[in-house]
């Protein structure tokens, strides 16, 4: 016969659950969504302490959320099931964003290729480097990850970021790696491989319009460390051009009236 603390545990589970189902997540503490989240890992046991010492050794959700498995299994009570579960959430949720049916992803400001570099999958502990191949309206073609390294180096080579790039018939690209360190300044070597990237692309007429850092949560455009400026001042310019031819021979047709169609520039500033 169960006894009155689990009971109380199963009262204060269907609790929480009817809570979510009625608000969402958006009126949760992050211990309490970590608590709900645990309840399918973790059948009987208080999850709210749990929760607890997950926020406390890991600084906050995301965190908690970013841990591989083996760090998640470290915290005491955290078994394998558990720890699976925790670390699909974030790679699947970036998963979700990547796989919208539709168009493909529009980096039309700044905030968006922000927003896009966020969610890309990084493993834990270890820097990833991404090449964004780019159509001519700023559309994400395809988002590669070329190379994974140690958590103070990426090894690029410049050959295979050049022939990536030539097989997704890449107008332009996006370089993008992280930090693991959660230091977003960019080091001497990422310069000099920015340079060196940036050399070999315009050989084949490849603009190589930034290089963003994304660390702890945060992204760095080194376009303004290098002199990548003027490389992407020449497809602002292109695609510019181009909109404006393009807005000239497109009509559409709302209320009977003929309205030209609204360009913008691929990049705020």
């Amino acid at each position: 016969m169960p006894d009155q603390t689990e009971n109380y545990h199963q009262g204060h589970r269907n609790r929480l659950r009817q809570r979510y189902l009625a608000q969402g997540l958006e009126a949760f503490q992050p211990h309490e969504a970590l608590e709900l989240l645990l309840f399918y890992a973790i059948p009987r046991r208080d999850t709210n302490l749990l929760a607890h010492r997950l926020l406390k050794r890991f600084g906050s959700l995301q965190g908690v959320l970013s841990a591989c498995p083996e760090e998640l299994m470290q915290v005491e009570g955290i078994g394998r099931h558990a720890a699976v579960l925790l670390s699909l959430v974030k790679p699947l949720a970036n998963l979700a964003l990547r796989s919208k049916p539709g168009n493909l992803p529009l980096l039309r400001t700044n905030q968006d290729l922000r927003d896009y570099c966020l969610h890309l999958p990084f493993e834990p502990g270890k820097e990833t480097f991404y090449l964004l191949c780019l159509d001519a309206q700023w559309r994400v073609l395809r988002a590669v990850p070329l190379f994974t390294g140690t958590i103070d180096m990426v090894s690029v080579h410049a050959r295979v970021v050049v022939e990536t790039a030539l097989r997704h018939r890449a107008y332009s690209v996006l370089a993008v790696h992280n930090h693991p360190s959660n230091v977003s300044k960019p080091s001497q070597a990422d310069i000099e491989i920015t340079q060196s990237l940036r050399a070999a692309l315009e050989a084949v007429d490849i603009p190589l319009i930034d290089h963003i850092i994304v660390s702890d949560g945060r992204t760095f455009s080194m376009r303004r460390w290098t002199d990548l400026e003027e490389a992407k001042l020449k497809i602002d310019s292109d695609f510019q051009r181009q909109a404006a031819d393009g807005a000239r021979t497109r009509r559409s047709k709302k209320n009977g009236v003929l309205k030209e169609d609204a360009t913008f520039p691929p990049f705020d500033e």
